[in-house]
């Protein structure tokens, strides 16, 4: 059982690596009027393909230059080949004269408006809300790392209003840290980041394995208290999301807002969800055979996170 849990473990960490934000930087910069020089801060390429534009029917794109005439670039632009080699792409928009505006472009929004001087400011609050709610869910569900730890906490808790208090305590973790980090006030480089989080993964399972032996420790006694410590460690881990991208600093508060609502709404579905299961699970009277049935949650959660801790400790030492 040792063995097969092991195994399981290391075969799943390297099949489904965590999840790694990418972000392509774009700029359309306007040399003469009606014209347009594109210059990439951070170029993705997609399946091995470059990213491909849809631009508005009067406009002219031969990268990297785009021509849009008298009416200048507004209307849709978009991205038709968005997938899961990248999670979005943060398109600039510098006019001769007036401020660069900023526009993200998602899996799920692939596609903006982009609207002429002096057009409604609610226009750019809805497509700011619709943008980065989406890519919040996206980023959470998408985020493997994260997930196992809420998911350890939920094993670890079993329900009730100690996980109620263990939910809200990283909430407000990952929420104060991803706010401070977004504008600046910390910051940790992601490799040294992204290798504590996968230590904090590997201590709540230890945590679980030690509570089901019969010796509960820090983890058991006070979730609450772990989860929100280790909540800020992630809400740094989120921040990378949103970190370098050059979005404007005028957006940036309700960009955060919004981002960290689609988070809460991709964290609170996935635990409705793990909760569902576990009930289901009691309903039909089903259990894990002999004692290393029930142990094996607990060294699956610890080997998978082991394995990436592993990994990213390697990045640090080996690659540039």
């Amino acid at each position: 059982m040792r063995l097969v849990t092991l195994l399981m473990g290391v075969f799943l960490a390297i099949a489904a690596s965590a999840h790694e934000a990418a972000m392509g930087v774009i700029e359309f910069r306007e040399v003469r009027p009606g014209a347009y020089l594109a210059s990439w801060q951070k170029e993705p390429v997609i399946g091995g393909e470059r990213v491909r534009f849809l631009v508005p029917k009067h406009c002219i794109l031969r990268m990297p230059q785009l021509y849009c005439g008298a009416q200048g670039l507004v209307g849709t632009i978009g991205i038709e080949n968005l997938g899961v080699d990248i999670s979005a792409v943060l398109l600039r928009v510098t006019p001769i004269h007036g401020e660069t505006k900023s526009y993200t472009l998602t899996t799920a929004t692939p596609s903006t408006t982009i609207v002429a001087a002096g057009a409604p400011t609610w226009a750019t609050w809805i497509q700011l809300a619709k943008t980065y709610v989406n890519y919040g869910i996206d980023h959470i569900l998408l985020g493997v790392d994260h997930l196992l730890f809420v998911l350890g906490l939920v094993w670890l808790v079993r329900g009730g209003w100690t996980l109620v208090k263990t939910i809200t305590a990283f909430t407000i973790g990952h929420s104060l840290s991803l706010a401070a980090a977004a504008f600046g006030w910390i910051g940790i480089p992601e490799r040294p980041l992204n290798a504590c989080i996968a230590l904090s993964i590997v201590f709540v399972g230890v945590e679980i394995l030690r509570e089901r032996e019969g010796r509960p420790g820090i983890g058991a006694r006070f979730p609450w208290a772990v989860a929100g410590g280790f909540g800020l460690v992630h809400g740094i881990g989120f921040a990378t999301a949103l970190a370098g991208i050059g979005l404007e600093r005028s957006l940036l508060p309700a960009a955060l807002l919004f981002f960290n609502v689609g988070v809460e709404i991709g964290q609170f579905a996935f635990v409705m969800l793990v909760l569902s299961l576990m009930a289901a699970h009691r309903a039909l009277g089903a259990t894990l055979p002999g004692r290393w049935g029930q142990l094996a949650p607990a060294y699956f959660i610890g080997v998978i996170s082991s394995v990436w801790f592993v990994g990213r400790v390697v990045k640090i030492l080996v690659m540039p």
